[in-house]
């Protein structure tokens, strides 16, 4: 099946210094991807380049496929169809997307008429049932309001309706549920998850949060200093994490059940993109690292069907799951 969209040796740069190294993605249509890692890791700004977001000095290279067709630098006119269109995000401050001074009908309505060509009553109609579709409460009356007169979680929903006005078949979420308290963390995930299954629509959920990753997305890509280090099916990388970096947010995480565990911690941090080490990025803070690791940035190696890693220890990895000893 041919991907809904595909994202091959992207990279961006600012003012000579990479901050994105080559990202390959690929993204089946009705198919939830989770991008994990630090901050600094390029999460945001894998989807920010690949939707022609970024400020106009950005060196953006490679290539970004939606249904075959090449959308990285393509023209405004061609781009603003495919954002709010085919493709919608949610940024990570809700509240700063939305137009201070204008009522919420207002935004809405806008989206509406640019992605969908409605007018008229036809227009605030499907205002008033996208807020009633994301649990928006007398969403005819709350249409008049502004920004500020809603609660972080109910600006969070508009932003989601906002989203949906173009009927999208791809969302970005970026984390969507940041500075939200657990409860309705866990009601705006649900919305999103069951929003998804009645759209067909695939998802791309950007997140610090691997609870929150593990438990709405069907596969998982680790992020670390602009590159993807780690790509496999959510139940398999949670279960048994290959790459060291991989490994390290994992063991960060409490389990809920069985023995307690003394929790693990990824000493240092991301690096500063204008100083990346020579080799693997992750080699400093690796427990794992050996001299081969300082001499090449290793690439993102196919290990198992849907599984790949970027490690030097990758074809250990590989035979380890295929069952064959190494040599």
């Amino acid at each position: 099946m041919a991907p809904l969209i595909s994202i091959k040796d992207l990279s961006v740069g600012f003012q000579g210094v990479p901050v994105l190294r080559g990202v390959d993605l690929t993204l089946q249509k009705g198919e939830a991807v989770g991008l994990v890692g630090e901050s600094g890791s390029g999460k945001s700004v894998t989807w920010l380049a690949a939707l022609g977001l970024l400020p106009r000095h950005a060196n953006v290279s490679g290539s970004v496929r939606l249904d075959g067709r090449e959308i990285l630098g393509a023209p405004a006119s061609e781009l603003d169809q495919v954002r709010g269109g085919r493709v919608a995000m949610i940024f990570q401050d809700p509240a700063s997307a939305l137009n201070p001074v204008l009522t919420i009908r207002r935004q809405l309505c806008e989206a509406l008429a640019l992605h969908r060509d409605l007018s008229g009553q036809t227009v605030k109609a499907e205002a008033r049932r996208l807020l009633d579709l994301v649990g928006i409460p007398d969403a005819a009356r709350r249409l008049e309001a502004y920004p500020h007169e809603f609660s972080g979680g109910q600006v969070q929903r508009i932003m989601i309706a906002m989203a949906l006005a173009g009927n999208p078949d791809l969302l970005v979420a970026d984390e969507p549920t940041t500075a939200l308290d657990a409860t309705i963390q866990a009601q705006i995930l649900e919305l999103l998850s069951t929003i998804r299954r009645e759209m067909d629509m695939a998802m791309v959920l950007i997140s610090h949060d691997l609870g929150v990753v593990a438990e709405n997305c069907d596969r998982v890509a680790v992020m670390y200093a602009g590159r993807i280090v780690e790509a496999a099916p959510a139940n398999q990388l949670f279960a048994d994490p290959l790459h060291p970096y991989a490994q390290g947010l994992i063991g960060s995480l409490p389990p809920l059940d069985g023995p307690r565990r003394r929790l693990t911690a990824i000493p240092g941090t991301v690096p500063d993109p204008a100083s990346m080490p020579d080799g693997c990025a992750f080699a400093p803070r690796c427990t794992l690292a050996a001299a081969p690791c300082g001499l090449a940035a290793p690439t993102l190696v196919a290990i198992a069907n849907d599984r790949a890693v970027a490690c030097i220890r990758a074809e250990a990895s590989r035979r380890a799951l295929l069952g064959v000893a190494a040599e």
